[in-house]
């Protein structure tokens, strides 16, 4: 008899019967697109029925990415977006028009191809791609935003030949699947970049330029850095809302509100503009439109869980930042934000790099352990030892009292009751961690 899915058994068997890297790490990746060509050749090559841009780059492309939807959006079009990994629900990664995937569009997804899955075994990753790109097409959707998910030139993403391609910057991570050295790292980045397609640079690095600038000069490929079209402003505001004023290309200004106040996000917003401004030839694209209503951006893109602020008294802020291009704009962001304690809850995978991300933690700081709810999860007690060696202070999060979820109080050590924080953090946060 054949197996039939419901949304919650069809995750199941989607999480448990497939290689996840969240889970599992680089036994999950697969240097070859075989199986996702396989896949989408099944489902009668989706990709190709759809216009898309593709955003790769080791941080800020899932910003970058949701920027450019919501560029998108604004100008009325039917706009899916592909991102990962998900914070809490699956369907996080599949969205159009900020909307997740239905559930029964999942279950149906597994139900009608059940065995060609079992016969191809891929990996999670690349289902959620074949996933995205069939959904997509059926929803027939006017744009479609794919983000890379590791490195790009071997990532199930890149089986489709885009309207634009988009590299928001450069650092260390993944170093054993991608490189050891930034050239490596920048070309496996740069595999991205397809014969005739323009390409948006996010961050001039002068380490890696050359990487980029023959792999497009190889392609014939236009290349745009996009500080050449965009520029941005700070003026004042408060921690969580900022008004900008960005200038483009032509000397014309844009003023703007909007709740991405980490000084990073200016660079993700210059990104995104500069690939806008390239996506004008294919799509009729009014910045005006897009920079007049731009508080609406988190709201219209379900966007989450990077320099969001989750409380205000006492301030509560959570970010996704797990390398060290990532950790250092955290870090450095936290110091003009005007606490008086600071607390930090933190957890690791594994595989992660402590020696090269532990130095940028701010000593000043009390720190909370856990383990990530997912067997590559480094165990709390491992990452507590090496936290002390390097002279983080740490307490229990039980330690400092206990509070009320409706009425959490304050501890004697200053800050928010840690007891109340964990129930925070499991309710409105992050729940896999880098």
């Amino acid at each position: 008899m054949k197996t039939r899915f419901n949304y919650g058994s069809a995750l199941e068997f989607l999480f448990e019967r497939l290689p996840m890297y969240q889970r599992i790490g680089s036994s999950a990746f697969k240097k070859d697109l075989t199986n996702i060509r396989r896949l989408v050749e099944l489902l009668g090559n989706p990709q190709d029925k759809l216009k898309m841009i593709h955003v790769a780059g080791t941080n800020g492309k899932g910003t970058v990415s949701h920027l450019i939807a919501f560029g998108l959006q604004r100008q009325g079009l039917k706009v899916g977006l592909y991102t990962s990994p998900h914070y809490r629900d699956f369907r996080e990664r599949i969205k159009i028009n900020g909307n997740p995937m239905r559930k029964t569009a999942v279950s149906k997804f597994v139900n009608d191809h059940y065995e060609a899955i079992l016969e191809i075994a891929p990996s999670f990753f690349e289902i959620t791609v074949a996933l995205a790109f069939d959904y997509f097409a059926r929803e027939k959707v006017d744009a479609a935003v794919i983000e890379v998910g590791l490195g790009g030139r071997l990532d199930s993403t890149n089986v489709i030949h885009p309207l634009l391609s988009v590299i928001t910057n450069i650092s260390f991570d993944h170093m054993d699947m991608l490189g050891d050295t930034l050239d490596a790292i920048a070309s496996e980045k740069a595999g991205i970049i397809k014969k005739g397609v323009p390409v948006v640079i996010g961050e001039r690095q002068p380490e890696v330029e050359a990487v980029f600038e023959n792999k497009a000069r190889e392609m014939q490929s236009e290349l745009t850095y996009a500080e050449t079209l965009w520029q941005v402003h700070h003026q004042v505001g408060l921690p969580w809302q900022h008004t900008l004023v960005l200038t483009d290309y032509k000397g014309q200004n844009f003023k703007l509100t909007t709740g991405l106040t980490a000084p990073y996000h200016t660079r993700n917003m210059v990104t995104a503009f500069a690939a806008l401004s390239k996506a004008g030839k294919y799509f009729e694209i009014d910045m005006h439109k897009i920079t007049r209503d731009f508080e609406l951006f988190e709201q219209e893109v379900a966007y989450i869980g990077r320099w969001q602020f989750l409380g205000k008294d006492p301030m509560i802020l959570a970010d996704s930042a797990h390398n060290e291009g990532g950790l250092k704009y955290v870090f450095e962001n936290n110091k003009g934000l005007g606490y008086e304690k600071l607390h930090i809850i933190t957890g690791v995978v594994k595989d992660k790099k402590l020696d090269l991300i532990f130095p940028l933690f701010p000593v000043f700081a009390t720190y909370y352990f856990a383990k990530a709810k997912i067997p590559r999860g480094m165990e709390a007690t491992e990452l507590r030892e090496q936290g002390t060696n390097l002279r983080l202070t740490w307490q229990s999060l039980h330690q400092c009292g206990q509070g009320t979820r409706s009425s959490p109080q304050k501890c004697r050590a200053g800050g928010l009751n840690p007891g109340c924080w964990q129930y925070i953090y499991r309710r409105r946060s992050l729940t896999g961690l880098g």
